[in-house]
């Protein structure tokens, strides 16, 4: 592969790691445009290397790319699909979706960039040595060499130790790994493939941002408990730090053009992790930053000591520095038009250096050029949703809100098709919009948008991507881009712009959303799962939804061996776009246990589509179009359930109360004011939703309502809450220590059984050890290590290698009724429709 060509490859890229898609940017107008001015005269670098979203040292980013100007990026592992979602049902890879989209919008703030390896967040892990062995690690590695070679940072920082004081195995391989990148980037011998595409890269320095881990967690006095937990308890102190010089950096200095401190800006930043809920105020005043330097040159004044980040370290690039210094120095915020024949007069210099940093920073300095010059380029699609052989029809739009001079030389599309736009060119007119009306064909050929990790079915703990161009992108390159050609004066520069839907919320104003490719129509299963307790056929139904008017065909039904399903076809026939039918089919199930998947294909104008549609749609992020196979699971397995009517307390989200109908049950949503004064004797059941009791003042209100119900003769059902001594969520105190120790995370663990013939584990189902099997992610988290004697144990489970954690699940009698506290991942096993956590499950709901 030639130079230009491995360049070009660099910058687009960059380009789409850095591409706009919010409709308001939160730094604007002149404090932005001198923002920008800086960035262009610094040419120092950083990358940050992390395993999870909200891992990043979020005031370092701000302090280097909003007070230092320097390109800075942060390379986060994982997407953090194994994490707990906040504010909705999402788990697993729609969960990793928003956990992408809300880190794109914190580095829309910090000033950062963002990158991602093809490791999946298997949940929480113990050591390195199991997130290495599933998440492989040559692959981890191979991507950690590939972002640095292409982004070629000056200095890396590590956010851990990879060592135990970072607890999480998955933080602790972020650093092993990030230590080995550091090195195999600078080395052709290692991962030569990638040198089709780009070059070795050797970083300056490494260095280790220091985090103080809080002080050993130690459990709230309480009685009961066991050996095994003192044990466990008895945790050896943490590794030193690493040897090396230390750096200090105030990232709690104020930006008086900002406004805001980058501790501050963190917190904004920070804020982003919605679904994490990490809402944060930020912390005023000054607060040092520490890192140590762990490799490379060494250094004691700061991490880029003795690095040239000036224009200088480029060849001819002096006078491009020299030229850039006085467009920021005569920078006059009223007049930013002022400062474009400077940046013209730099740009014509820095086009003719032949580096890919040089060709970033054309693209920065085009950019800042529309800045200062008020100038808008914009292309909307009409519709947010386009079908391959359907029309779109897009407006392009450009707007000088200056006195500068400038004119529009040609538009191309890039993407989807590539071909030029008809514009006409000539002057832009001060304020008036020039306007560009146009329809395109789709290819009928043209691939749908799914984002590109999920194109293909995962390996294990890993996605799997073909493409090395695509490794390590935050999102999709746009599907259609176009490249405005324009001039000032007659010297020329360009601008790139995403094809995409604006249009206005009216509750939140303008939005964005990136245009998006989709098959004529969708197949959705409203019940993903399928469960059938007995051997009696039940009615299931698959919902068309059409993406065109007029969307007529037949939808025809797979079903495995020993299943029937009548009919075994329907037709459907949609009027409009965005409607849908649904329809109906009779299935039954073997009279033994079986598992299979219900496969429901499409049949229209000559295709067969296979795909369901999902909008993740959040105020906070662009909406997501997901598609997803559209199959169901079918699971038949005996199950016997007594109570009938459930009431069900949401907590940080899950779906827990439509998996439980599947049973057969009703199952009633509680509201805050059904606790404080509905009448909860009439269910059989109440459960309280993961959670709940740390996400819901009312549920904590409303505890003494929830004890006399039980009192009363009313089973209540409590799942995992994290560590809160204060929370007193049972009739008897029991302790959930906070932190992540007391979990199991080997989702296939051995589980026994302290109390074989409890009657949880007898009735109505009879458990054995064939319903601990296929579970999936983990067996549990956040049990109790010490409870009241009134406390029974259920079950016990560890982890390899450790004590026993009976805690998981604890039951006693209170009064007339039933109280069970169980930090067993229910809120995963029952969606994904584990049989034996089902009928694990029916028991609790059915204890008296």
């Amino acid at each position: 592969m030639n130079k230009l060509r491995a360049w070009s490859l660099q910058l687009a890229i960059v380009s789409v790691a850095v591409a706009p898609l919010s409709a308001a940017p939160v730094f604007s107008g002149a404090a932005e445009i001198e923002q920008s001015l800086h960035r262009l005269n610094e040419l120092g670098s950083v990358l940050m290397i992390g395993a999870h979203p909200d891992d990043e040292r979020t005031s370092v980013l701000a302090y280097f790319a909003r007070g230092r100007h320097m390109r800075t990026a942060y390379l986060s592992a994982t997407r953090g699909e194994g994490g707990q979602n906040l504010i909705g049902s999402e788990q697993g890879a729609q969960l990793g979706i928003i956990r992408t989209q809300e880190l794109l919008d914190a580095r829309r703030i910090d000033g950062a960039e963002q990158f991602f390896t093809r490791a999946i967040d298997f949940g929480f892990s113990k050591t390195p040595e199991e997130t290495l062995q599933k998440w492989g690690r040559e692959r981890l590695l191979s991507d950690m060499v590939w972002v640095i070679r292409r982004y070629r940072p000056d200095v890396i920082i590590l956010c851990f130790t990879g060592t135990t004081r970072d607890g999480h195995g998955q933080h602790q391989a972020s650093s092993i790994i990030g230590k080995e990148a550091f090195l195999a980037a600078a080395d052709p011998a290692r991962f030569p493939e990638q040198l089709r595409y780009t070059q070795p890269w050797k970083a300056r320095r490494l260095a280790m941002s220091i985090f103080t881990p809080p002080p050993p967690e130690t459990p709230a006095a309480g009685r009961g408990g066991n050996q095994a937990q003192a044990a466990q308890e008895q945790q050896p102190p943490p590794p030193p730090l690493p040897e090396g010089p230390h750096i200090k950096d105030d990232t709690g200095t104020f930006n008086p053009v900002l406004g805001y401190s980058y501790e501050e800006i963190a917190g904004m930043s920070r804020s982003m992790h919605r679904s994490q809920g990490m809402g944060n105020m930020g912390r005023l005043g000054s607060v040092e930053s520490e890192f140590i330097i762990v490799g490379g040159e060494t250094a004691t004044r700061g991490l880029f000591e003795a690095i040239d980040t000036s224009w200088n370290r480029l060849p001819a690039g002096h006078a491009v520095g020299e030229i850039l210094t006085a467009a920021s120095k005569t920078f006059d915020p009223a007049h930013p038009e002022n400062t474009v024949p400077e940046l013209m007069k730099a740009r014509a210099l820095v086009a003719a250096i032949d580096d890919p940093l040089a060709k970033i920073k054309l693209r920065e300095l085009d950019e800042a050029v529309a800045q200062c010059s008020g100038l808008w380029a914009d292309v909307q699609a009409k519709t947010p949703e386009i079908t391959p052989g359907a029309t779109l029809n897009l407006t392009a739009t450009l707007l000088n809100r200056s006195s500068v001079r400038v004119s529009l030389e040609s538009a191309r599309f890039e993407g989807m098709f590539s071909d030029a736009l008809p514009v006409q060119a000539g002057s832009l007119e001060f304020n008036k919009s020039k306007v560009t009306k146009l329809d395109r064909q789709v290819p009928a050929s043209q691939q749908y948008t799914q984002p590109y990790w999920l194109a293909k079915p995962a390996s294990g703990d890993d996605y799997v991507v073909d493409d090395q161009s695509l490794i390590g992108l935050a999102d999709n390159p746009p599907v259609l881009r176009v490249r405005f050609r324009l001039s000032i004066d007659g010297s020329p520069f360009e601008l790139e712009r995403p094809v995409q839907y604006r249009y206005a919320d009216r509750t939140e104003g303008e939005r964005v959303r990136p245009l998006a490719v989709v098959p004529p129509v969708a197949v959705n299963f409203p019940v993903p799962v399928a469960i059938f307790p007995k051997p009696e056929a039940r009615k299931l139904v698959a919902s068309v939804r059409a993406n065109v008017p007029k969307a007529a065909g037949e939808l025809r039904i797979e079903a495995p061996a020993g299943w029937k399903v009548e009919p075994q076809s329907r037709p459907f026939d949609v009027a409009a776009a965005g409607e849908q039918q649904e329809l109906s089919f009779v299935v039954t199930p073997p009279q033994a246990q079986s598992l299979g998947s219900f496969r429901a294909v499409a049949h229209i104008a000559g295709r067969e589509i296979a795909s369901g549609m999902q909008l993740i749609s959040y105020p906070h992020i662009p909406d997501q179009v997901l598609l997803l196979p559209s199959d169901a699971k079918l699971v038949r397995s005996d199950i016997q359930v007594s109570a009938k009517r459930i009431g069900y307390i949401m907590g940080a989200g899950d779906e827990m109360p439509d998996a439980l109908r599947q049973l057969g049950l009703e199952v009633t949503v509680l509201s805050p004011s059904d606790l404080e004064q509905g009448e909860l004797s009439r269910f059989d059941a109440i459960v309280a939703g993961v959670r709940a009791y740390n996400v819901r003042s009312d549920v904590r209100a409303n505890q003494q309502r929830l004890l006399d119900y039980v009192k009363n003769g009313g089973t209540y059902i409590v799942q995992y809450n994290t560590g809160d001594n204060a929370l007193n969520m049972g009739p008897y105190p029991f302790t959930v220590p906070p932190g992540t120790r007391y979990r199991v995370t080997v989702e296939d663990s051995p589980v026994t059984l302290p109390h074989p013939d409890s009657r949880l584990l007898q009735t109505p189902n009879h458990i054995s050890p064939k319903d601990f099997e296929g579970w999936v992610q983990e067996r549990g988290l956040y049990f109790s290590t010490k409870w009241d004697p009134h406390y029974e144990t259920v079950m016990s489970s560890k982890d390899p290698g450790e004590a026993e954690q009976p805690g998981g699940e604890l039951w006693t009698h209170y009064g007339k009724g039933v109280y069970i506290f169980t930090s067993y991942a229910w809120f995963r096993q029952l969606p994904a429709g584990v049989p034996g956590a089902y009928r694990l499950f029916a028991n609790l709901l059915s204890a008296k």
